[in-house]
């Protein structure tokens, strides 16, 4: 019968593949007065019928140009067509042929099909004289003297001439210059709060490198981010806007010292999960095998080295049981947060000291107000920023006390990475300076002990499960997370302790949308006092999805590999397919449904008409879920919408 109805539907769409135009703003006002009955500029499956009318039936008439009617039904189709007229509204179109190929298109192809022709080029930002006043204003902070400041680099006096002459020729974006002191303490970046920026990135031939943001609110480059994006992007056959990715965090760790949690001066202090050698090394898969590609992977190697050295092996973040710790050097409550994010938390102190929570804040701000918990808070605080898990009651108010799971998975990996490497490309060394050598027989023993220290300390045999380790008390903390399953993705678990994990955290940890961040029990009760977090039980995120998609078929689970793929997709499918194209940065995974409003909300879901963005990792994740995907369980996703008579011609308008 399904295939039947498949049949009808492309007798129907071919007789009108070449239908007469139809008026661009006329058809547009017309679907939305009779099916956005919500009035937020979408169609949705949550716009109301109302009652006694045809609005929102989900049933519309399209007048074209020569006089016809067709009639197109299902929220997926009607939004299929808003969609198409407002791209053609956006290009300044009066009439528009709007094709039933477009109209009816499989809910996968139009997906995937919008994040290669739209989505990468909506979310693709260049600091450079053109793009200077999308990427300057940030809605996280405002400056006090009302101008945007860029920062560069002290070692980088080039694009301080670059965007100085810039900001001379173009006083209208309100941009000031400044230039950054050889040394970035702690103090100094305290000192911005009121006149924090954009950072500068890299730039090639005078001419500023292109990277991706995750979008919305987040329009910068960020630090883990970027590596699940740039799968996306290699995925789609973006070959240099992944490799200027890469050639970008080279830039930060030569100029910056690190791999920043984003290019904002507030980010100074901070990295985020590091992924450089995977990065580097999935973008020089697809470079040809020549003399340059091998000299851009070998500069790729050096700074991932400096950056082990200089972040991850610094006496900040080294601990005294050899595992390695997130952590920010930063003081104080993280600029970054919307206000009132930590209302909860003040509050506590606010009701001994008899104080309004506002009040309080501001006198703690300023310093007026000397309270060593909330520092030590605060501390932890930022260290959990780092980790990219912000916020998780995993971390919370103690990250800068544990080594976790998680970062340490990533170090093993980077490890390997470079001692593979410097043994497949460079002859088993590479230099980093005249009297520094680096070996990869050395990496490889590196390996090995964190691999040691990591059985040793974090997995946990009686529970068959990796837990953080909290070195100051001496303890693991057995909160049950999807970080638990990083080593699979690592390889640095044994086929035991892989099947064990199976066993063990898998059933925890998977739903009906895929995995989730947490199980339900770790997370604890939900109260006022405890309020959701958004790295917590029912979400889930890309990150997770995909390093357990890559982990378990590492150990051969290539049949739990497709239906974790298969559950995060057709979550992404459904709600894109429902509500109007919406890919946003996270889903309740266990209610499959993008209507996540923990902390921050849900990035990627505001928008009108058409999402010319998605969200970078959940596009990324899609792209490369589709190529792991078997044929038949595509197939499946594309049953989703299930055909329907969906158009038909008008009786008055057939006689013509």
């Amino acid at each position: 019968m399904k295939f039947l109805k498949y049949i009808i539907i492309l007798i129907l769409t071919s007789t009108v593949s070449a239908i007469a135009a139809t008026n661009v703003k006329t058809t547009l006002e017309q679907l939305l007065a009779d099916e956005d009955t919500d009035n937020d500029k979408k169609i949705t499956i949550d716009d109301p019928h109302i009652a006694g009318t045809q609005r929102g039936d989900k049933r519309f008439w399209m007048e074209l140009s020569n006089g016809k009617k067709f009639e197109i039904s299902g929220t997926y189709y009607l939004s299929n067509l808003l969609q198409e007229l407002s791209l053609a509204s956006e290009a300044g179109k009066e009439t528009a042929d709007i094709t039933p190929e477009r109209i009816f298109e499989l809910p996968v192809d139009r997906i995937t099909r919008s994040i290669g022709e739209y989505y990468w080029d909506g979310l693709t930002r260049r600091i450079d004289e053109k793009g200077l006043s999308k990427i300057l204003a940030d809605e996280k902070t405002t400056t006090l003297d009302g101008l945007h400041h860029l920062y560069i680099p002290h070692s980088d006096q080039p694009s301080y001439k670059y965007y100085s002459a810039i900001a001379a020729s173009k006083p209208e974006l309100k941009m000031k210059v400044d230039l950054l002191p050889e040394k970035i303490t702690a103090s100094y970046v305290l000192g911005l709060d009121g006149y924090h920026g954009l950072l500068s990135l890299a730039m090639k031939s005078n001419e500023p490198l292109p990277f991706v943001v995750p979008g919305g609110r987040f329009n910068e480059m960020y630090g883990w981010d970027s590596y699940f994006i740039t799968l996306g992007l290699l995925e789609d056959n973006r070959i240099e806007l992944a490799r200027s990715m890469v050639d970008n965090f080279v830039y930060e760790i030569m100029h910056y010292g690190a791999i920043l949690n984003a290019n904002r001066t507030y980010y100074l202090t901070r990295s985020q999960p590091p992924f450089l050698t995977s990065m580097a090394l999935a973008v020089y898969e697809h470079l040809p095998k020549d003399a340059a590609s091998k000299a851009w992977l070998k500069t790729a190697m050096q700074a991932a080295i400096q950056e082990y050295y200089q972040v991850w092996m610094n006496p900040n973040r080294l601990t005294k049981i050899g595992l390695s710790r997130y952590f920010d050097s930063g003081k104080g409550p993280p600029p970054e947060v919307e206000p009132g994010h930590f209302n909860v938390v003040f509050a506590e102190y606010a009701k001994k000291r008899s104080m309004d929570v506002t009040a309080f804040e501001e006198a703690y701000k300023s310093g007026k107000l000397q309270v060593p918990e909330l520092d030590e808070y605060f501390v932890h605080d930022r260290c959990m920023r780092e980790s990219g898990h912000d916020t998780s009651y995993r971390l919370e108010d103690r990250c800068a006390d544990l080594t976790t799971v998680d970062l340490n998975s990533l170090l093993y990996k980077i490890e390997t990475d470079i001692a593979t490497t410097l043994d497949k490309e460079f002859a088993g060394t590479i230099d980093l300076s005249e009297s520094k050598r680096e070996k990869s027989s050395d990496w490889l023993k590196r390996a090995e002990q964190r691999k040691a220290l990591i059985n040793r300390y974090l997995w946990n045999a009686q529970r068959g499960m990796f837990f953080d380790y909290d070195f100051v008390q001496g303890k693991q903390i057995e909160y049950v997370s999807a970080t638990t399953l990083y080593p699979l993705w690592a390889k640095l678990a044994s086929k035991e302790q892989a099947e064990q994990l199976i066993k063990n955290a898998l059933p925890l940890l998977e739903m009906p949308g895929g995995l989730v961040s947490s199980s339900e029990e770790s997370r604890g009760v939900i109260t006022p006092e405890h309020p959701l977090r958004q790295w917590d039980f029912p979400h889930g995120w890309s990150p997770h999805q995909v390093l357990a998609w890559i982990g378990f078929m590492n150990y051969q689970h290539e049949d739990i590999a497709q239906r974790l793929v298969y559950r995060w997709l057709f979550t992404i499918t459904e709600n894109a397919a429902f509500y109007n194209g919406t890919v946003p940065e996270k889903f309740d995974v266990v209610t499959r449904s993008h209507q996540v409003f923990a902390e921050y909300g849900n990035v990627g879901t505001k928008f009108s008409y058409i999402t010319r963005e998605g969200f970078g990792w959940t596009n990324g994740s899609y792209q490369l879920g589709l190529k792991i995907l078997s044929k038949e369980k595509r197939n499946k996703l594309n049953q989703l919408i299930a055909p329907e008579w969906v158009f038909q011609q008008s009786a008055d308008s057939r006689s013509n």
